[in-house]
C-alpha cells in the first residue's frame, strides 16, 4: 500500500502534470470571474432610467475588473510554467519590471488617460446617451471607454477627447434642465402691467394639458432682472422634463410676443421723430 501511494506521489510531482494542473486551475479562475462579472451586469439591470445608467456604470467597471484579472491570471501562470520546465524566472520578473518602467514613463498620457477614465465611470460623471459639455464642446455621448470619450456635437461632426483632457464637466441630462426667458419692456412702460401679463401667461401654460407634462417646476416670473436706459427687463424661470427645455422656451416666447401685442404692450423702445415746417434747401 505504501509503495503504491509512494508511486503515484512521484507521478503527481511530475513537471507535466503539475503543468496541466496549473492550466486548469488558470481556466476555472477565469471562468469564475467571467461569471462573476456577468453576475455583477445582471444584478444591476432594470426598465427604470436610472438603473440603466448604473447598469452601464457596471459594465464598465465589469469589463475593466475582468480584463485586468485575465491579464494578471495569464501572467501568473505563464511565469509558474515557465518555472516548471526548468527556466530561472527571476531575469524575466526583473525585465517585466524594468520593461513596465519604461513603458510607464513612455506611455503617461496613456496611463493618465486610463486613470482619468477608471474616476469618470467610478464617479458615474455621464455615461452613454448624455448630452455633456466638456472643454467648450456640447454633445451627446456616443461612445465612452477608459482612454477616450467620443461625442456627437451640434453640427453632428464626432469629437474624440482623451480622457485626460476631461475636465470640467457640464452634464445637461441629469434629473431636469432649467432655462430663463427674458423680456425687456420700454423703460416708460407702466412695469405693473407687463407683469400682471406675464402672470397670467405663466397660469396659463402651467394649466395647458399639452405642455404641463413637460414641466417640474414653473414657469414662474421672478420679477425685474436689471434697469438700463433702453428699457426694464423682466425675467421668467422654468424647470422641464430631460431636453425639453428648448421647446418649452420656444412656446414661451411666442406665448409672450402675443399677450403684449393684445395687450398694447411693446417688446422694445422705438422712437419716433416728426419734422415740422419746411426742409431747409439742399446745395446744388
Amino acid at each position: 500500500m505504501n509503495e503504491i501511494i509512494a508511486r503515484w506521489g512521484k507521478i503527481a510531482a511530475a513537471p507535466g502534470l503539475r503543468v496541466v494542473a496549473i492550466l486548469i486551475l488558470a481556466f476555472i479562475l477565469a471562468r469564475i470571474l467571467k461569471s462573476l462579472t456577468n453576475k455583477l451586469i445582471a444584478l444591476a439591470k432594470s426598465p427604470s432610467r436610472s438603473a440603466q445608467i448604473r447598469e452601464q456604470q457596471t459594465r464598465t467597471m465589469a469589463g475593466l475588473v475582468y480584463s485586468t484579472g485575465i491579464f494578471l491570471i495569464i501572467v501568473v501562470a505563464l511565469l509558474m510554467v515557465m518555472r516548471e520546465f526548468g527556466f530561472d524566472i527571476s531575469p524575466v520578473a526583473a525585465a517585466a519590471a524594468v520593461g513596465s518602467v519604461a513603458l510607464g514613463f513612455g506611455a503617461q498620457s496613456l496611463i493618465k488617460d486610463l486613470i482619468n477614465g477608471f474616476f469618470i465611470v467610478f464617479e458615474d460623471q455621464y455615461v452613454v446617451g448624455d448630452l455633456i459639455q466638456v472643454n467648450s464642446e456640447l454633445g451627446r455621448v456616443e461612445y465612452l471607454t477608459l482612454r477616450r470619450t467620443v461625442l456627437r456635437n451640434t453640427a453632428g461632426a464626432m469629437v474624440t477627447i482623451p480622457n485626460s483632457l476631461v475636465g470640467q464637466v457640464a452634464n445637461l441630462s441629469r434629473d431636469w434642465s432649467q432655462v430663463f426667458v427674458d423680456v425687456t419692456v420700454p423703460a416708460d412702460e407702466l412695469v405693473g402691467r407687463a407683469l400682471a401679463t406675464l402672470e397670467k401667461l405663466c397660469g396659463d401654460f402651467r394649466n395647458d394639458p399639452d405642455w404641463s407634462p413637460a414641466l417640474v417646476d414653473g414657469p414662474r416670473v421672478l420679477g425685474v432682472e436689471s434697469l438700463s436706459l433702453d428699457g426694464t427687463v423682466l425675467r421668467l424661470q422654468v424647470r422641464t422634463v430631460l431636453n425639453r427645455k428648448d421647446d418649452v422656451a420656444r412656446e414661451l416666447r411666442r406665448r409672450i410676443k402675443l399677450s403684449f401685442e393684445q395687450s398694447r404692450i411693446p417688446l422694445s423702445h422705438t422712437h419716433k421723430v416728426q419734422l415740422h415746417g419746411e426742409l431747409p434747401p439742399q446745395n446744388q
